[in-house]
């Protein structure tokens, strides 16, 4: 299982990358295994701004739906649209060509409370 040591991670699943005032997220890859194969992910959020811990869209897979959190607070300022048409890309490379919005934080000190990659690897175990 890939846990790279460069992002954040909330116990939803959801992986963060900090770039200034910018977060990029994705499910991990972890999350993506358990999926299995992903047809298909909406999002319909993109302008809003959220709370952490609300819905900012979902994930289909053949077996399941599952909902996808905001690991911080912030405006959705970019969806992924390339995982509109290849959904796969989230299976295939999680943390690179998978990754699915991107946030403008308002509250940069929410990434203090997420996962680190040794924490989020205790909880999947």
């Amino acid at each position: 299982m890939n846990i790279p040591n460069d992002l954040k991670y909330t116990k939803d699943h959801e992986w963060v990358r900090i770039d200034g005032e910018v977060a990029t997220v994705g499910i991990t890859d972890f999350a993506q295994g358990e999926l299995g194969d992903i047809v298909f992910v909406e999002v319909e959020t993109e302008g809003e701004s959220l709370d952490r811990e609300e819905t900012f869209g979902s994930v289909e897979a053949v077996k399941t739906v599952s909902d996808l959190f905001m690991p911080v607070s912030g405006e959705v300022i970019e969806f992924n649209e390339e995982i509109e048409s290849s959904p796969e890309l989230v299976n295939e490379d999680p943390y690179g060509k998978g990754w699915m919005i991107k946030i403008q934080l308002s509250d940069p000190s929410e990434v203090d409370d997420l996962l680190d990659a040794d924490a989020y690897g205790e909880l999947v175990g």
